[in-house]
């Protein structure tokens, strides 16, 4: 993970990098996720709501956090007693954020996804006078495609740009850095590429992977030809099958998407998933693994595009999905 910030630092040029961290830092562990980007250099962090901010107080020396979906009235005690700045969206958290005080804050311009972010001829008509507005920001729609859209965003951001006073402009994700220099300003927002996603094929043979999740074989057994294994008998053997029984599944955000599709690895050895991905507990074909043995342990081929084509999931749902009963253990 620090490679890959690393690698999207250097492609931002003159652009200090920073890293989003929302939903639990992509599924990975936020607070360890912060602890190590931080060490490497990384300043500014962005997580989704008040409560993901109160999760990782106190943040390490240094480092600046900012809330991505602003304040709801019921966030103003958190956004006015922790050390971090929401992200302004509605002309309703303008106002409430100067009613109590109106503190340094960054700010959404919606220039063209119309998700969150404020109206262009809002901001031109002079609603974030008098705001401290450390980061001016807008989010590209379509930075993983090769679009007009991509241009046309940047320009409109550009033309609000000079009609507010703030410390920083930044637009571009993990897609977005890979679009080249006309898109970093003066942060970056990376998210999926630090986590082994491949934004565009620019970052391919760059980003190196980081999840790899690892389970746990309950059960060998030789399953005979004829005989189903699994829900609704979805797998038939051809012929003498071995079989192994991990102890992971859907709940573990092993989805179902994979069942039939998906793939453990011994070594480099690939052992399909047979029959159904069930709640806790995924069939591997291990025929091909004679030395595997109950209580040993496979890894999953979590390779994120591999595992995205095979599943039929997005990158960014396979890292999220993770659930609380692994056990993150984080490697140099």
């Amino acid at each position: 993970m620090v490679a890959n910030w690393r690698w999207l630092n250097a492609q931002s040029g003159g652009a200090a990098c920073g890293a989003a961290v929302k939903a639990d830092g992509y599924g990975l562990g936020a607070r360890e996720v912060v602890r190590q980007l931080a060490a490497a250099g990384c300043r500014d962090f962005f997580v989704a709501t008040w409560a993901e901010a109160a999760a990782l107080m106190p943040l390490p020396a240094g480092v600046a956090l900012s809330v991505l979906h602003g304040v709801r009235p019921e966030d103003m005690a958190a956004a006015t007693s922790l050390n971090a700045r929401p992200v302004l969206n509605t002309s309703d958290q303008v106002r409430r954020w100067r009613a109590a005080g109106g503190g340094v804050c960054d700010v959404m311009i919606d220039t063209g996804i119309n998700r969150l972010g404020l109206a262009p001829q809002d901001v031109a008509a002079g609603l974030l006078d008098g705001l401290q507005v450390d980061v001016l920001m807008s989010h590209l729609a379509c930075a993983d495609e090769d679009v007009e859209d991509n241009d046309r965003q940047r320009r409109a951001f550009l033309s609000l740009a000079d009609s507010v006073p703030h410390r920083r402009l930044s637009l571009a994700n993990s897609a977005g850095i890979c679009l080249g220099a006309d898109y970093a300003f003066d942060l970056t927002r990376p998210g999926v590429a630090l986590y082994g996603g491949i934004p565009r094929a620019e970052a391919t043979g760059h980003i190196r992977q980081v999840a790899r999740p690892e389970a746990e074989i309950l059960q060998r057994r030789l399953v005979p030809a004829g005989s189903s294994v699994g829900y609704n008998a979805t797998w038939t053997a051809a012929r003498d099958t071995e079989v192994a029984i991990l102890n992971i599944g859907y709940a573990d955000g092993i989805l179902r998407g994979f069942s039939g599709t998906g793939h453990a690895l011994a070594g480099e050895i690939a052992l399909p998933f047979i029959g159904r991905v069930s709640m806790d507990l995924i069939a591997i074909d291990v025929t091909a693994a004679p030395d595997l043995r109950e209580g040993d342990w496979v890894a999953i081929d979590y390779d994120l595009p591999r595992a995205a084509a095979a599943s039929g999931l997005a990158q960014y749902e396979l890292l999220t999905s993770l659930g609380d009963r692994f056990e993150r253990v984080w490697m140099d």
